[in-house]
């Protein structure tokens, strides 16, 4: 195969041009083939649940890693529905490997921002890292006590200044892609006399680093989510990257500029794991349309497909796959144009996307029969894989409480 051609202006056009540099033109081709090539081994590494290590020494070899990353960095520079297409081609054969690509690509979007508060040094590290030697990257923040940041409370692992160093100690849940990444952004507070929270950056070979191999999932099981223990890990003080109080991150995250960021940010985490069960959802109703196609029991003499009933049920998958589809776009298009939608409508568009794909897959398993449910067909793990959508931040219920408030405190404004 080829490399992956990305589209750069001259420099003299660069020069003379105020806004950013045009995104990289990604080859459809090759993203068929790789979502081929996935797929030949999908089942493999759900049965094994072992890391797709070759996948990504693909994704690496065709400069995929690195294509969030700024091209001022080396990377692609890539605008979300670049990544989005990506992330659902690579979805569409493996979904385990999309979603710690994802994860990924999340941070680096979010260290990629202006206002990151990362030292700029151990900012383009890590996504220098990335491009040239295909380094992964995700945040670890749920814990077993803590369950998810997102519900708020203080994490129980703990930074220990001691002289030039910091020592981290704690356990993370749920570290998608722990065996393959080589930066960890993990969560912790400090044991200062008035603690402060925030991300520490820890490389994933520090000694104390230990993996707990205790995932063994429904779904998207090669993403190798196992626990983490830190066993007092050295790491240096300016790898402290982003401590505050928690009064001050209460206060940020009221100021129009980390409001806007947060947008952003959701804006493109709905998008790229959006993109991934939709693409799981598209892979499922592919094999449906083949095995409808091709299955003519002898009674009906002639295919499934024929029959009115199934041409209805499989109009009703169309339905929620191109509603997918047009909130997917519409999203990426207003972050890729500067107006991110506000939180709670990324939320929204998280709600319908999951649960219209986790719908188009269970129409399908309605279809097919024992068929669908068997082992040697790739619908039943579709099916696995597709129901993890609903376990990701933001959840439903805390969706449509952030929508139903915003709409009866609108009324009551009105009122």
């Amino acid at each position: 195969m080829s490399a992956l051609p990305l589209r750069r202006p001259s420099a003299a056009a660069s020069a003379s041009s105020s806004v950013s540099s045009a995104p990289p033109a990604v080859d459809d081709a090759l993203l068929a083939r790789l979502s081929a090539q996935f797929a030949s081994t999908a089942a493999d590494h759900d049965r094994s649940g072992a890391f797709p290590h070759a996948n990504f020494e693909l994704l690496q070899a065709h400069g995929l890693i690195g294509l969030v990353a700024p091209a001022a960095l080396g990377g692609g520079g890539a605008t979300l529905a670049t990544a989005r297409r990506v992330i659902a081609a690579v979805a569409r054969g493996e979904p385990a490997t999309a979603l710690i690509l994802t994860m990924t690509w999340l941070q680096h979007h979010a260290l990629g921002r202006g206002d990151s508060r990362w030292p700029a040094p151990l900012r383009e590290r890590v996504l220098r890292d990335a491009v040239a030697h295909g380094a992964l990257i995700n945040s670890l923040r749920v814990e077993p006590v803590l369950g998810s940041p997102a519900r708020g409370g203080l994490p129980a692992t703990v930074a220990r200044r001691e002289g030039g160093q910091w020592r981290i100690s704690g356990h993370k849940l749920y570290t998608t892609g722990i065996e393959g990444l080589s930066w960890l952004a993990v969560w912790a507070r400090t044991d200062e006399p008035a603690p402060r929270t925030g991300i520490v950056l820890v490389p994933r070979r520090a000694p104390g680093v230990r993996v707990i191999a205790s995932w063994d999932h429904l779904g998207l099981r090669a993403s190798g989510s196992h626990e983490v223990v830190f066993e007092d890990v050295a790491v240096p003080l300016d790898h402290a990257v982003d401590l505050r109080a928690p009064a001050a991150w209460a206060a940020d995250a009221g100021s129009q500029t980390d409001i806007d960021a947060h947008a952003a940010q959701q804006a493109w985490m709905v998008v790229l794991l959006g993109s991934l069960y939709d693409a799981v959802a598209q892979a499922a109703r592919d094999w449906l349309v083949d095995f409808l196609n091709q299955r003519a029991p002898g009674s009906l003499g002639a295919p499934l497909a024929s029959l009115p009933r199934v041409q209805e049920h499989v109009g009703e998958i169309e339905a929620l796959l191109r509603t997918n589809r047009v909130l997917l776009d519409e999203a990426a298009r207003a972050v890729d144009e500067g107006h991110a939608p506000a939180a709670a409508d990324s939320g929204l568009a998280k709600y319908t996307v999951t649960n219209n794909a986790i719908r188009a897959v269970e129409i399908a398993l309605q279809l097919s029969g024992n068929h669908g449910l068997a082992r040697q067909n790739p619908l039943e793990r579709h099916h696995r894989d597709v129901l993890c959508g609903r376990i990701h931040t933001p959840q439903n219920d805390a969706v449509l409480i952030a929508a139903g408030r915003r709409a009866l405190n609108t009324q009551g404004a009105a009122a």
